[in-house]
């Protein structure tokens, strides 16, 4: 594979050539060279494409696919596909299929799934066996081969003890804990973010206390045993202070939020569309205007699509009843770039490498070429023609989204949308 992308500015705080528009010789999924102008005298294919933006691959670190046990939703393959030509070129994968994947044999069936795929496929291992909450699994077997973190995804760990014991047992090999936070006991029957909405729409409210005292409580764990603790899609202001204060403590605690959660609000609520059930639900403006300015402080380390394809079957029901998640890898992209300035939607696209232990790949000659292709320009309504998941839940639909990814290159491979 060998082919030139003409006149890209590359978007790279790690490069020399930061901000710079240059053309970039690529030779078996290698940057060969970077310069103003490449010749090309052996007609070497030439990617040429309107206002083309380049950064280091973007990493989404809570993607759901539903294989192995509910490929109506989605399977591994499509699900990679759909990654690549949202401008990811890896995703961390959610334990939640069934089985669980919470052994050995699990991470191998799913990272066998991905070989070949130009999106790379990292598991996440259930905390607990089968996700239940009572036994530790097997982390340091899933860590050798190729765990990157352990979570039981959208399980809070009631048992605060199994909690303390698992973030001490994971330090002899330098393992990551995600903890979700949410306190089961307080959140009862709640479907929605409790406030006026809820109270309106007479929908069982969950309040922000469910979530940030589940928060204090694990970074009081965090704080009594050390260790590495990830907490996944926060969605309060006050856990957003939470989190500022354990960090100025000098704990080693990362988190993320939703793409969802920075830009929609409970307000969405009101026709009782299922596309916007999910969990943590979906806030106050003030909630959202936190989440934001912790994204632009540094507090909230990445963001995540929180990608969770539902088939109709569980969403096309009462809101009661219906399954929480949205899709959002299509329109995770076009969604922040409304919201965020593209230097800061890029940094936080790529920066939960650094969390999970996924190698960085800086755009420089002679460095792996993971590389995202994207511009910054043009206007669009998010619709179900751009939807390439094989579930439609997305709660974007119709929303205004701004710029456009173009596709991905690496594994050797160039993927276009």
């Amino acid at each position: 594979m060998k082919f030139i992308l003409r006149e890209a500015k590359i978007i790279d705080s790690q490069s020399p050539f930061h901000n710079k528009i240059l053309d970039i010789l690529v030779v078996d999924g290698f940057i060969e060279k970077i310069a103003a102008s490449l010749p090309n005298s052996d007609k070497t294919e030439e990617i040429k494409l309107d206002n083309l933006h380049v950064s280091q691959g973007w990493f989404d670190s809570s993607v759901s696919l539903g294989e192995p046990g509910f490929e109506e939703r989605e399977t591994i393959s499509n699900g990679l596909n759909v990654a690549a030509k949202s401008g990811f070129t890896a995703i961390a994968l959610q334990p939640n299929s069934f089985p669980v994947i919470d052994n050995q044999s699990q991470v191998n069936f799913v990272q066998n799934k991905a070989a070949g795929s130009a999106t790379q496929l990292f598991p996440i291992g259930a905390l607990t066996k089968g996700s239940e909450g009572k036994d530790m699994a097997e982390l340091f077997d899933m860590t050798n081969c190729g765990a990157v973190a352990f979570g039981d995804y959208n399980k809070s760990q009631d048992n605060a003890n199994l909690l303390k014991i698992t973030l001490q047992y994971v330090q002899d090999f330098d393992g990551l804990v995600i903890a979700f936070p949410q306190d089961e006991k307080i959140k009862g029957q709640g479907v929605v973010n409790e406030g006026v909405i809820s109270t309106r729409l007479g929908l069982k409210g969950i309040p922000n206390l469910a979530e940030e005292l589940q928060i204090a409580r694990n970074l009081f764990l965090l704080e009594y045993t050390g260790g590495k603790l990830h907490i996944p899609t926060i969605s309060t202001a006050k856990s957003v202070q939470l989190i500022k204060e354990a960090k100025a403590k000098g704990l080693q605690v990362s988190c993320s939020a939703a793409v969802h959660h920075l830009v929609l609000t409970d307000e969405k609520l009101e026709g009782f569309d299922t596309r916007f059930k999910v969990s943590p639900p979906l806030r106050t403006e003030k909630d959202r205007k936190a989440l934001l300015a912790g994204v632009l402080d540094n507090t909230i380390d990445m963001i995540t699509s929180d990608h969770n394809p539902m088939d109709i079957e569980h969403k096309k029901m009462e809101f009661d009843m219906a399954k929480n998640g949205t899709i959002g890898l299509e329109s995770a992209y076009g969604a922040l770039m409304t919201i965020l300035p593209l230097e800061k939607v890029i940094e936080k696209l790529t920066s939960g490498k650094i969390v999970f232990g996924i190698e960085n790949h800086p755009i420089v000659e002679g460095a792996k070429a993971n590389i995202s292709l994207f511009t910054p320009e043009g206007k669009a309504v998010f619709n179900k023609a751009a939807i390439l998941s094989k579930s439609k839940n997305s709660a974007f639909l119709g929303t205004e989204t701004k710029g456009k990814v173009y596709g991905i290159v690496n594994q050797g491979k160039l993927i276009l949308a």
